[in-house]
């Protein structure tokens, strides 16, 4: 948070059956959503649930300039990916802006969310978008302040 207390737990098994889960906690332990990864499809492709039901599902789209979307929620996320620098927007306005802290020990990525945005679906998709660019990358390892 903005005094940098920590507020959210991420605990994943990064190899399953069926593709990489990963589950959003509060700091009591109590999970506030999951991401699942397909493994079977063409394009990274996430899906997000909470309280057991499939609330977004996050595609990664390629075209001339690469983005995701959240299609359930009207989200495009674009930016410069691999610098870890990107937005999402719901097609009026940017209502979330995340850039990873260069100097920190381990990845450390800066939310800046809207009051009226779901952060735990933010999370997710900065879970989902920095997954598909460790598969690339050595380091795993994500610490997220919002």
């Amino acid at each position: 948070n903005e005094v940098e207390e920590n507020c959210y737990l991420v605990e994943g098994d990064m190899v399953q059956i069926g593709g990489k889960k990963l589950h959003i906690k509060d700091m009591n332990g109590v999970e506030l959503a999951m991401l699942q990864q397909k493994l079977l499809s063409l394009r990274p492709k996430f899906f997000v649930f909470k309280n057991g039901n499939q609330v977004g599902e996050i595609v990664k789209k390629v075209g001339i300039k690469p983005k995701y979307v959240v299609e359930e929620l009207g989200w495009e996320i674009t930016g410069k990916f691999m610098a870890h620098d990107y937005t999402i927007s719901d097609g009026s306005r940017d209502i979330v802006k995340i850039h990873k802290a260069w100097i920190s020990i381990g990845s450390c990525y800066e939310l800046d969310v809207e009051d009226d945005v779901d952060e735990t679906m933010a999370i997710a998709i900065v879970l989902a978008i920095e997954t598909v660019l460790a598969s690339t990358e050595t380091s795993t390892e994500i610490a997220i302040n919002t």
